[in-house]
């Protein structure tokens, strides 16, 4: 019924399975959430989400999901809708039904036609802080002079 391959290899030793968190459609919760591996939010979240780890851990927001509040994670995924700043390390990506009313912090971005947005775009090269309690002065920088390209701000037109 399982393959024995990959019954062996989950029970290897110093090997972890990566774990999905899922906020189911039937949830609302209130409250912080800090999270490693993967989280999947198709319900409510009345607060914020932070990756614990800057490594393999994504937050997806679904069609349905609604957070509000803000996310600090290496990899976003939105098609549903964000009430806060997103700050994303690595990789965002705002799929075509994605609402965002906030600021986003990102290193690279996709963005599908139909997402919305009503915030900035906040370009940095530098890795931003995860979770809650590190260094955020970073994030409030901007470029000293002519030529610098620590980060780039472009305004997005509001939500209709």
């Amino acid at each position: 019924m399982f393959d024995k391959k990959v019954a062996k290899k989950a029970g290897r030793k110093g090997q972890r399975k990566l774990g999905i968190t899922l906020i189911a459609s039937n949830c609302e919760l209130a409250g912080d959430i800090k999270f490693t591996d993967q989280i999947q939010i198709d319900g409510i979240v009345n607060g914020n989400v932070y990756a614990l780890s800057k490594i393999k851990t994504r937050v997806t927001v679904s069609e349905m999901g609604v957070i509000k509040g803000e996310i600090r994670a290496p990899h976003v995924i939105v098609n549903g809708e964000v009430l806060g700043d997103i700050h994303a390390t690595e990789y965002l990506e705002l799929a075509a039904k994605a609402r965002v009313k906030g600021n986003v912090y990102y290193t690279r971005i996709e963005m599908v036609s139909g997402a919305k947005m009503d915030g900035q775009l906040i370009y940095s090269q530098r890795d931003l802080p995860i979770a809650e309690g590190q260094d955020d002065e970073r994030l409030a920088r901007k470029p000293d002079g002519p030529g610098q390209t620590m980060s780039e701000t472009a305004k997005i037109t509001p939500m209709r």
